[in-house]
């Protein structure tokens, strides 16, 4: 039926209700007078037929969806049907100077019933379609009886295709046990969910409180995970209110959803101030670390974002990603293919577009592949950084981000000491530069192209086995979104030359998180085994992400505080990027590390300053 006619036969509907109700309530109570002979009668009839028709125009009652209606839809009846009656009331006084009060009471009832009835006979007809039997349909546990999860259960009992059989809900609040709900019941607390999945054959568990924080998902988790019942978490009720998802829109627990850290409201206002209406530069943009800032940045509107990478594949990939997502904004965007080593066509390029702000994200990250080449980790990390920087401060760039790493801290390996010697490159330029230059150091991001966890996850997919280092190996972790958020916000933060670190809430071992993973898959650590393979070379058992006499205990902003690094002074600085061009590639290992942990050797010539400048293309 198309909406006129769903109109058409609503109208007639309520005009035969409305019409008739008087009618017959004012024959039951004087059944022995002749009702057509009552002109006041009559009157009355037509005064209601009018005043519903104009009070259920108001309210919507011919052009809604009856067969989902709730209590909120019975009140538009209720406030449509006591307008009607009080108009008619309102005419019988004014021409009789009386009201049949005992009528007019109960045709409102009558028309509260009928009408009521005829709404809600729908909503019956459309429950009634839309059963199946239980054993069609996968069994639920919904965990919270709230907003969510009260509407989670609607629109499983709702649904056309019973894929769900909602069994009943868990909540933690003593205050709703053994209550009902949508008629379902709260069976008890998420103690009791190993116990529950076991009496009631659940199939899945559904995690319908989306303001939950982190570390309580994680409690939750460890307690379905005694299970083999599958765990899904339902969106945000603010996402599916305004139509951005379908509640039933879930998706599986990630391992993301089970770090213990709670996510940090950023200062969008700091944050405009230095991006909206801007030119900011990313280096390594088509990186996991770069590609992300890119993202964020966009939510604040620059005037142009120029994505330079080595790559041009992934520069591509990014720039088109941009282009399809942001065609509405006015944003310039530009890909840049070029060499961070080479230092001509950085300063060619910091000159012609004239940043803002430059995120330094390019650079090489893997600790076991950079042992093997240690002056491409020096030419990229050291020389590449200090190419940068140097175009930063030259043509007076405002804010210079150098995105580093954990493994700078007391580092045994070629990758963390080239690090670094990149945070000393930046702290020592920002003692004469006007540009405010700082570092952030955060731990290892979830989901990179370094990360584990895709090996671990390709490793699952091929039946197993995932292969760790050592038991005993632990690492701090973050989500990539999480860590570019807080890039930007350490951006605004900067005065000059301080090192940024996040707080990257408690490490987590990685045969754990291996666990997790197995778990999260469907599977258990019978089916997929786990085995330790030995620390690869220049892996540490444990990060940090300071040293003892770096650490700071206030926050300069929730989860960031600035650590106490201590630089090189410019002369040292310039004898030491002189060195270590000088060396042979055995001995540039021992040298940065040196470095990199306060143990630095003496030059074994001294340099001339002269060199200063034109000695650090190194491409």
């Amino acid at each position: 039926m198309n909406y006129k006619q769903r109109y058409a036969v609503f109208v007639i509907v309520d005009s035969l209700i409305v019409l008739s109700a008087i009618f017959f309530c004012y024959w039951v109570l004087y059944p022995t007078f002749n009702t057509y002979s009552n002109k006041l009668i009559l009157i009355s009839a037509v005064t209601l037929l009018l005043s519903h028709h104009i009070a259920a125009h108001f309210f919507h009652l011919y052009d809604r969806i009856w067969s989902v209606a709730s209590v909120r839809e019975l009140l538009t009846i209720f406030y449509s049907v006591t307008i009607s009656i009080t108009s008619a009331s309102s005419v019988q006084f004014i021409v009789n100077g009386d009201i049949y009060v005992r009528l007019m009471l109960i045709t409102w009832l009558v028309h509260i019933v009928l009408i009521g009835g005829s709404r809600f006979i729908l909503r019956i007809a459309h429950d009634r379609t839309t059963i199946k039997a239980v054993g069609e349909s996968k069994s639920v546990l919904i965990v919270g009886a709230g907003q969510a999860g009260t509407m989670l259960a609607r629109s499983i009992n709702n649904s056309s295709n019973r894929e769900y059989s909602a069994v009943g809900f868990v909540d933690d609040d003593p205050t709703k046990q053994q209550l009902t709900l949508m008629n379902l019941k709260v069976l008890g607390t998420t103690e009791d969910i190993p116990r529950l999945v076991e009496e009631k054959n659940i199939d899945e568990i559904i995690l319908a409180i989306p303001s939950l924080g982190k570390f309580a998902i994680q409690h939750i988790y460890e307690k379905c995970s005694k299970t083999k019942a599958i765990v899904k978490i339902m969106p945000k009720v603010e996402d599916v209110l305004t139509c951005k998802v379908s509640v039933k829109d879930m998706h599986d627990v990630r391992i993301e959803d089970l770090l213990g850290r709670e996510e940090v409201k950023l200062d969008m206002f700091s944050i405009s101030n230095k991006l909206t209406d801007k030119v900011i530069l990313v280096t390594g943009a088509g990186g996991s670390i770069g590609s992300e800032i890119c993202r964020q940045v966009m939510k604040f509107s620059p005037k142009q974002l120029l994505l330079l990478g080595h790559g041009e594949n992934s520069i591509y990939s990014i720039h088109l990603e941009l282009m399809e997502n942001y065609q509405e904004t006015s944003t310039q965007f530009i890909p840049i293919i070029a060499d961070i080593r080479d230092r001509n066509r950085i300063f060619e390029i910091v000159k012609s577009y004239r940043p803002d702000v430059i995120y330094h994200a390019a650079a090489h990250k893997h600790v076991p592949l950079m042992e093997y080449n240690p002056w491409e980790a020096v030419k990229n990390n050291v020389f590449g950084t200090k190419n940068v920087a140097d175009a930063a401060h030259e043509y007076g760039v405002s804010n210079f981000v150098l995105i580093s790493t954990d493994k700078a801290v007391n580092p045994p390996n070629v990758m963390g000491s080239t690090k670094r010697i990149a945070e000393m490159i930046i702290q020592n330029l920002s003692t004469i530069s006007k540009t405010n230059f700082a570092a952030v150091r955060f731990g290892n991001v979830l989901g990179s192209r370094g990360s584990v966890v895709p090996r671990f996850k390709a490793q699952i997919a091929a039946g197993g086995p995932v292969t760790v280092t050592h038991p005993e190996m632990t690492r701090y972790f973050m989500t990539i979104p999480e860590a570019a958020r807080l890039v930007l916000q350490a951006g605004t933060l900067a005065r000059g030359g301080e090192v940024f670190v996040l707080d990257m809430g408690e490490p987590v071992k990685i045969v754990d998180l291996a666990k997790n993973l197995i778990r999260l898959s469907g599977f258990t650590e019978d089916e997929i085994k786990i085995e330790f393979t030995g620390i690869r070379p220049g892996e540490k058992m444990y990060e940090e992400l300071l040293k003892p006499e770096e650490i700071q205990k206030r926050h300069v902003y929730p989860k960031i505080h600035v650590g106490k690094a201590h630089a090189l002074d410019t002369d040292s600085l310039h004898q030491l990027l002189m060195k270590l061009q000088s060396l042979e590639v055995h001995e540039i290992k021992e040298e940065v590390v040196k470095v990199a942990n306060g143990r630095r050797t003496v030059p074994r010539k001294k340099y001339p300053t002269s060199n200063f400048v034109e000695s650090y293309d190194v491409s």
